[in-house]
């Protein structure tokens, strides 16, 4: 099996760093700064460094793989799958790890489809330099089934989402709300703590409460609890911004979550629910569509 890369920077380079220490032998790969003269020899020592031949052009790898991934940046995924679809063979599986939405996944999966190639959306979840080839990896499209067969020997650890191209973006990009979210909300806290010289106190006490019970639990109980008291915390929480405001501190990550409380509260899910909190979030999620839904 030859495999391939379209873009060979820190993901690529840790995939194959990876995959060649379980044995897969031969690796190209092909990347536009390839002759950037920043750039160009960073790629360039990193092949050696990961065993991986660099070719000329993006046409030489695809003439020798039977599997290309294309890891180049979300903003340009569907421009060089048109770049390239000149060149694939029939039967290559065209493996994307960019980050792009499914909308662009469903496009690339169109273009490559005229040359009846297989196409695989795949979405990394977890960092690279950590896990290397075994990232876990959820993935769609008509070419999963075929792509775990050849990988899953070489330690790679993909799951299937379904057929349909663009589901495994969508939970990649849905799970980036929180993973992203929460890394913003933590900078404001942390600027927040250490300015008022309470870090410790505050890490502790949200230890205690977040360690006590699983990630499912915790936030099926904040999104309960939530739905019927939107109104209050909302105004606790301007209490939090006000603090910040007068210690000239960003609150910008307070503000959004004030606006989401307020939003909330207009729904009046507490006299909804009789003001007894319900026992799964779905419950929440369909309340807010039920009550969003423009009436006919």
């Amino acid at each position: 099996m030859k495999l391939g890369f379209i873009g060979f920077g820190e993901a690529a380079f840790e995939l194959s760093v990876g995959l060649k220490q379980e044995g897969l032998e031969i690796i190209f790969a092909h990347d536009v700064m390839l002759d950037h003269p920043t750039f160009g020899p960073q790629i360039k020592g990193r092949a050696i460094q990961a065993q991986v031949e660099l070719l000329a052009s993006p046409e030489e790898v695809l003439d020798q793989v039977d599997v290309v991934m294309v890891a180049v940046p979300a903003d340009k995924a569907y421009e060089v799958s048109e770049l390239l679809k000149p060149h694939l063979k029939k039967g290559c599986i065209y493996v994307d790890v960019s980050a792009s939405t499914p909308a662009v996944k469903q496009k690339i999966n169109n273009t490559i489809q005229e040359k009846n190639a297989f196409f695989v959306d795949a979405a990394m979840l977890g960092p690279l330099p950590v896990y290397k080839h075994k990232v876990p990896i959820s993935a769609s499209g008509n070419g999963v089934d075929q792509l775990i067969s050849l990988m899953t020997s070489y330690g790679m650890n993909i799951t299937k989402v379904s057929e349909n191209p663009g589901d495994a973006s969508a939970v990649k990009l849905i799970r980036s709300i929180y993973m992203k979210g929460v890394a913003a909300l933590c900078l404001e806290l942390l600027e927040a703590a250490h300015e008022l010289n309470v870090e410790e106190l505050v890490l502790d006490s949200l230890s205690e409460t977040l360690d006590s019970k699983s990630f499912k639990e915790t936030m099926n109980r904040l999104v309960t609890g939530t739905s019927i008291h939107a109104l209050r915390r909302s105004i606790e929480l301007d209490g939090s911004i006000q603090m910040l405001e007068t210690s000239n501190l960003n609150s910008v990550m307070s503000k959004a979550a004030k606006n989401k409380l307020e939003a909330l509260a207009r729904l009046n899910l507490k006299e909804k629910f009789k003001g007894q909190k319900p026992d799964h979030w779905l419950e929440v999620i369909k309340a807010c569509k039920e009550d969003t839904i423009p009436s006919s």
